[in-house]
């Protein structure tokens, strides 16, 4: 099983920020999850939230701010081509989620998908969305690339029977109260698991890659060296 540090090492850092993810390198985090969104100026930023409310108090829209607006409000902020060349330069994976709805509709992915063919990174690279659209979107401009269809924790039926993705992203509520998703052939990306507990039921039950703001701690729990 793999450990993909959410958000980057958040747990010791301000999340999505380079400190987060070189902090990810350093404890062995095999790959680095993050969110995107698109700003005013048609930037790839990496923020999870609509607003800047939570993360730098400040109300403003990501959609309606450029990019060097965000910086200003917060210094930490990075794109996602600077995420990218760090996963590069150390041969790590990276899950992509877009984030939906927003004002630019598909152009998120439209973007991510064209930064990706650019930069030729040198380990996998899954995009990942609650949005089955955006899923869709995806496989219609490239049908190589991989992606995950994350679930809802109410209301996952739907993209479960109608997802053209071969990967399943449940969080580990939704998987512990659903078992019967260990058995689907596709394989599955679970997620928040900061719980030694719920990183031992993963492990047991197959699931391809743990998605965890505490990968240093994943790694002690599992018995990885």
């Amino acid at each position: 099983m793999k450990i993909y540090a959410h958000r980057g090492a958040s747990i010791d850092f301000p999340e999505m920020t380079m400190r987060a993810y070189k902090g990810a390198v350093d404890v062995g985090a095999d790959g680095f999850e993050c969110d995107v969104r698109v700003t005013k100026d048609n930037q790839l930023v990496l923020w999870h939230d609509a607003d800047m409310k939570r993360v730098a108090g400040y109300s403003g829209r990501i959609a309606e701010m450029d990019f060097l607006e965000i910086q200003r409000h917060y210094p930490e902020a990075i794109l996602l081509e600077d995420l990218l060349e760090l996963a590069r330069e150390n041969n790590k994976e990276l899950a992509i989620e877009t984030k939906h709805p927003v004002p630019s509709a598909s152009a998120v992915e439209k973007r991510v998908l064209a930064l990706i063919a650019e930069e030729e990174p040198a380990a996998d690279i899954f995009m990942m969305s609650f949005s089955w659209l955006a899923i869709e979107n995806i496989r219609r401009i490239n049908p190589q690339q991989r992606t995950v269809a994350l679930l809802e924790d109410r209301f996952y039926t739907p993209m479960l029977r109608f997802t053209s993705a071969p990967f399943l992203g449940p969080s580990v509520q939704l998987l512990r109260s659903k078992p019967e998703l260990t058995h689907d052939q596709r394989k599955l990306f679970v997620w928040t698991v900061d719980d030694a507990d719920d990183m031992r039921f993963c492990s047991d039950n197959g699931v391809e890659v743990l998605i965890t703001n505490n990968p240093s701690f994943a790694r002690k729990v599992l018995g990885y060296h």
